[in-house]
């Protein structure tokens, strides 16, 4: 006859003694690899279990894949920290947790003034069986229709509100940096048409009608901006 399994019981938190940390569900975690020339693995934590006498601590965490762990592969507009919540559910030892970490939503992620190693984002959910993402759709900008990576600096056209890779508009960074106003090539030649066809209307409108004394005093226009 085979050993009784020995009851386990759940645990509102646990302290990791080797990091000097208290974890709980739903904290986001790095975990040591088996491969120790790998990165860290990051997960959240589902569920924290022990045995009857509180020892033989296990996570139940959800994995969290990098762009290079998924079939696809990491692509051009993959930020430096971004990572993909999976489907992939696993349970480790607590003895395995290297830290913890924080990984924010896309939003949030771009409002922080400075990026720790513990900083991670995410913007897809991920199938780690067929490698589809949730969202499978999102917006895409500058010439060449790529979703926006926080790492690239990019620069908003004051016409179409669109955002511009200074490369694909020939421009170095250093450049695009020193900009003060900026419009893409379609809202430049609008403006110029614009300009022109004003341009014309005053010569005409000057042609056909005289001059007429005014009583408000001459000022400076203001630009639209």
């Amino acid at each position: 006859m085979g050993k009784p399994k020995t009851p386990r019981r759940s645990l509102d938190s646990y302290s990791v003694k080797h990091i000097n940390k208290t974890v709980k569900p739903g904290d986001c975690v790095m975990m040591r690899p088996a491969d120790n020339s790998t990165s860290s693995y990051v997960a959240k934590i589902e569920r924290i279990e022990s045995d009857s006498r509180g020892a033989n601590v296990k996570v139940h965490v959800r994995w969290y894949y990098r762009p290079e762990e998924s079939i696809g592969g990491r692509r051009q507009f993959h930020g430096s920290k971004e990572v993909f919540l999976s489907d992939h559910r696993d349970i480790q030892s607590a003895d395995s947790i290297e830290g913890k970490c924080t990984v924010h939503s896309f939003k949030s992620y771009g409002k922080l003034e400075s990026v720790g190693d513990e900083d991670f984002f995410c913007r897809f959910e991920y199938n780690s069986i067929t490698g589809a993402f949730n969202p499978d759709r999102v917006a895409v900008y500058c010439k060449c229709e790529m979703p926006y990576n926080p790492d690239d600096l990019m620069v908003q056209c004051e016409g179409c509100s669109d955002w511009f890779h200074p490369a694909c508009i020939e421009m170095t960074a250093e450049e695009a940096k020193r900009l003060d106003h900026f419009y893409c090539e379609t809202c430049s030649s609008q403006v110029q048409k614009k300009l022109q066809n004003s341009h014309a209307t005053d010569a005409t409108t000057a042609a056909t009608t005289s001059p007429k004394q005014s009583d408000t005093k001459a000022g400076p226009k203001r630009r639209r901006r």
